[in-house]
């Protein structure tokens, strides 16, 4: 049973349906931890609900992010993990910490990239007139939101849409499509190598893999 911490800053519904499926059985590894950088982030409870171990580690404590990304590796590594899951984990990480969890580190991100890297895509989708947007999910390298897709989820947009419709739609997606990630990779069926995607032996193309 492969070993999964989660990182998280707010509500945490991507990781409520991670830990559902680990309490059911569907995931192929466990949750074993939820490290939030925010006392009030609600995905605490969430965990807590679950009986998932918890730990909060502000970096407002830290006077740079180095030496606060420094003791989040401690922490988490503390843990054993065989995967490190980003949901809504909202901070830029350091170089050296992406190369500690290289290949075993993931994120989704809400858009169809590489459109809309960092902050406000679904605001940015409606304002440039796409009629399609949507979520990705990539492994973690250095480039802020620029390693390589694993799974994309497609959804319209409409005319009239506002942000907050266009983004509940691609919630959606996202709570389809992440857990279904981590269990491949947990299955040992999805890797990194030579800065690409790997499922079941086959290279995925730069866009994303259409689906299983």
């Amino acid at each position: 049973m492969k070993r999964i911490v989660v990182l998280i800053s707010g509500n945490g519904s991507n990781l409520q349906t991670l830990l559902d499926q680990s309490a059911a059985g569907q995931l192929g590894g466990e949750v074993v931890a939820v490290v939030s950088n925010k006392a009030e982030a609600y995905g605490l409870e969430r965990a807590r609900i679950a009986g998932t171990t918890t730990a909060v580690l502000s970096n407002k404590d830290y006077g740079d992010r180095d030496s606060f990304d420094a003791a989040l590796m401690q922490l988490i590594d503390s843990h054993e993990p065989d995967l490190v899951v980003l949901a809504g984990f909202m901070r830029i990480l350091t170089p050296g910490f992406v190369r500690h969890y290289q290949g075993r580190m993931l994120n989704i991100h809400p858009s169809l990239l590489p459109r809309y890297q960092g902050l406000h895509t679904h605001q940015r989708a409606i304002e440039a007139g796409d009629t399609e947007h949507g979520c990705s999910v990539h492994f973690v390298t250095e480039e802020l939101d620029g390693g390589p897709v694993v799974l994309q989820a497609r959804v319209p947009i409409f005319a009239g849409d506002d942000e907050a419709t266009v983004a509940g739609r691609v919630q959606v997606q996202e709570h389809a499509i992440y857990p279904l990630v981590v269990r491949w990779f947990c299955e040992g069926r999805l890797t990194m190598q030579q800065e690409q995607a790997w499922l079941d032996g086959v290279p995925l193309p730069a866009q994303g893999h259409a689906g299983e």
